[in-house]
């Protein structure tokens, strides 16, 4: 797989990367874990050249850290270039998390000391390669969860730190306490706010944008036909854009989808990726998955070529019906 690097000065990173996200938590919530299988799936990953490895302490809680550490013991952390994220918390409380649904964001300066350890000692490592805010704490200036995040920089705790789903405005308050290596954000064929404002400031500035759900969530891949193909507990059932009505709708998008991708030789989670590759050489998607063959799938993105006229027809896709929480 062709290298890209995090940002300017960043280390280099196979141009696709893995989220871990759905091997301990989310989705279908009923299903058994198979922690031998994504073990496995990770090591595939590094050995694809897929070497950003991202989770999140917020992630099962705690388990997803602890599976990654697992994954990346007996040498394999060396292969990795790995990032995790504080700042959202699974629990019910006074403070709603936005567009994290059943969390409570906590950007306090205390907490996020006490988390940068917790999160070494599950993963099992000395120092992330990456540390992200996973949201902004309305409740504290960015400028002071992001200095104490500059701190773990400074102890050798993190080689570099990030954001997520924040305002350009947002970055620059950042940039002005310790450089900003990375923004992660929804992008897809059916979530593009981000083209507006932020990845055009990323380009600019030189920092890498990682987009979380390149796939839509496994929607755009062609995986559902209709509502009831999702398993009972799924935590997409909640979300707008499954609903009944709103998923009927939406299928139109994955039929121009999947129309691009008979006509260049590709699956459609190929051309939806091959589309955010298109975005910036530093664009980095990070589509999750726990088994080998949607790994394999994933990666063959990075040799599909989109034409122009490709990218034209699926750059005119309709907005998708409904919103995305």
């Amino acid at each position: 797989m062709r290298n890209t690097t995090l940002g300017d000065g960043g280390p280099e990173v196979g141009v696709i990367g893995l989220g871990c996200m759905g091997m301990t938590h989310a989705y279908d919530m009923g299903a058994a874990r198979d922690d031998d299988t994504s073990i496995r799936v990770i090591r595939q990953a590094l050995d694809l050249g897929m070497t950003l490895i991202d989770t999140a302490d917020v992630y099962g809680p705690h388990t997803n850290e602890e599976l990654v550490g697992r994954a990346l013991a007996d040498g394999h952390r060396e292969r990795a270039v790995l990032a995790t994220k504080v700042g959202l918390v699974s629990a019910m409380g006074s403070t709603p998390g936005g567009n994290s649904p059943g969390m409570v964001r906590n950007g306090r300066p205390e907490y996020v000391r006490e988390s940068i350890d917790a999160s070494l000692g599950r993963l099992g490592t000395d120092h992330v390669d990456l540390y992200q805010l996973h949201r902004v704490d309305p409740e504290v200036p960015i400028e002071e969860t992001w200095g104490a995040m500059a701190e773990a920089v400074a102890a050798g705790k993190a080689r570099r730190i990030g954001l997520s789903e924040v305002t350009v405005d947002e970055i620059r308050r950042a940039q002005a306490v310790h450089p900003v290596a990375s923004v992660q954000s929804e992008l897809s064929l059916w979530t593009r706010d981000a083209l507006a404002e932020v990845l055009p400031y990323c380009a600019a500035e030189g920092i890498a944008f990682l987009p979380f759900s390149p796939l839509g969530r496994g929607f755009l891949a062609g995986r559902f036909a209709s509502f009831d193909d999702l398993p009972e507990d799924d935590f997409r059932r909640r979300l707008p854009r499954f609903q009944r009505e709103a998923l009927e709708a939406n299928l139109a998008i994955v039929g121009r989808v999947r129309a691009v991708a008979s006509r260049i030789g590709a699956t459609p989670a190929q051309v939806a990726l091959a589309w955010v590759l298109a975005q910036g050489d530093r664009v980095i998607p990070i589509p999750g998955t726990k088994t080998p063959k949607y790994l394999l799938d994933n990666a063959g993105a990075a040799g599909v070529t989109l034409s122009e006229t490709d990218l034209a027809e699926l750059n005119e896709l309709p907005a998708p019906t409904g919103d995305r929480y």
